[in-house]
């Protein structure tokens, strides 16, 4: 396992304690933080990139699909 999957492992867990935090506490913020964090945990995980370049898959991929209408499929 390479420096960038075991790095990917810890930013999902900590994706989700801040996910679960945002919850407890009611704050919106921190709950859509930590699912995004988790996210780009994921993909780095998966892909074995560093995390700049997860982050930054991540961010492309949600600007392509941010205005997307899914209900015309």
């Amino acid at each position: 396992m390479n420096r960038n999957r075991l790095e990917g492992k810890w930013k999902q867990l900590r994706g989700n304690l801040k996910e679960l935090w945002g919850r407890l506490a009611h704050d919106p913020q921190c709950e859509s933080t930590g699912r995004r964090e988790r996210i780009a945990g994921r993909v780095q995980e998966r892909y074995g990139i560093s995390t700049e370049e997860a982050a930054n898959e991540l961010k492309e991929f949600l600007d392509l699909n941010r205005n997307r209408d899914l209900s015309k499929r």
